[in-house]
C-alpha cells in the first residue's frame, strides 16, 4: 500500500525568505451563513493558473467581506468554469498570479505560508523528470531585493482525500447548508484510505485545506534529490 506523508515548512529553518504579496484578481469573498450562524472563510487554496480578466464582475472579488450564502454561491459558480476540474471553492480561495515583494533567501520547496507554496524552478523539473505526479505550478509576479535568487513558481495544489472518522471521534456534523466545519486538527490524524487520489502525488485534505499531504514517490524523490524546504512525517492510513 502506498505510504502517504505530511509535508510543512521546518521549524527552525535557515531560509529567511517572507512575501509581501497579493493574488492579482483577489478572492472569493467570506460567506456568512443564515442557518448555522457562522462567518467564515477558510480557505486555504490559491488558483495561480485562474484568469478572472474575461469576467465583467470581477471588481466583486477584489474586497475581502463576508456576503449571504446565496450571493456567495452566485460569486462562486460564476468562476467555476475557470477553475481545474474537481477544484473546491470555498469561501476565501484566490485567484492569480502572486503580486509583489520577496526578500530573503528561500528553499527549492518553500512552504511557508498556508495558501502560497512556492518551489523553484529547478527544483519542479527535477520532480517533473523523477515521475512525480500531478504537478502544477505557475510564475510568479515577484519583485526580489536581491539580483541572484531562484526563479520560484507557485504551486496549484487542490484538495483531494479526507481524515478517517476514527482521528476525530468528538466532530460533530458541518452545516448542511454553507458547510462550515469547527474541528481542530487532531494530534494523531488518520487518513481516509477510500478518499484518497490516485492521479496526483501533491494534495491538501478536503477537509483542512492547510495540510499539505505527499504519496511516497514524491517524498523519495524529494529525499534523493535532496531538496531542502519540507519537514515530513508519515500519517496512518485506514
Amino acid at each position: 500500500m502506498t505510504k502517504f506523508y505530511r509535508l510543512r515548512a521546518p521549524r527552525p529553518s535557515r531560509y529567511t525568505g517572507n512575501l509581501d504579496a497579493r493574488h492579482k484578481w483577489g478572492s472569493l469573498p467570506g460567506l456568512h451563513c443564515s442557518e448555522c450562524g457562522a462567518t467564515w472563510a477558510g480557505s486555504a487554496t490559491a488558483y495561480p493558473g485562474v484568469d478572472l480578466s474575461s469576467i465583467p464582475e470581477r471588481g466583486e472579488y477584489e474586497r475581502p467581506r463576508p456576503e449571504p450564502f446565496e450571493e456567495f454561491v452566485r460569486l462562486r459558480e460564476r468562476v467555476r468554469p475557470l477553475v481545474p476540474p474537481g477544484g473546491q471553492l470555498l469561501p476565501g480561495a484566490e485567484f492569480g498570479p502572486l503580486v509583489g515583494s520577496a526578500t530573503g533567501t528561500f528553499s527549492p520547496l518553500f512552504l511557508h505560508f498556508a495558501r502560497t507554496k512556492l518551489v523553484s524552478r529547478e527544483a519542479l523539473e527535477q520532480l517533473q523528470a523523477a515521475g512525480v505526479r500531478g504537478l502544477r505550478a505557475f510564475p510568479t509576479e515577484l519583485r526580489f531585493r536581491q539580483k541572484k535568487h531562484p526563479e520560484m513558481l507557485e504551486l496549484e495544489i487542490l484538495a483531494h482525500g479526507k481524515l478517517h472518522p476514527d482521528c476525530t471521534p468528538q466532530r460533530s456534523p458541518p452545516c448542511a447548508r454553507c458547510g462550515w466545519d469547527d474541528f481542530a486538527f487532531p494530534e494523531e490524524p488518520l487518513l481516509d484510505a477510500a478518499s484518497l487520489p490516485t492521479h496526483t502525488d501533491l494534495f491538501r485534505l478536503s477537509d483542512f485545506e492547510t495540510i499539505l499531504i505527499g504519496t511516497e514517490r514524491l517524498v523519495d524523490a524529494v529525499r534523493r534529490l535532496n531538496l531542502d524546504g519540507a519537514d515530513i512525517h508519515e500519517v496512518p492510513v485506514r
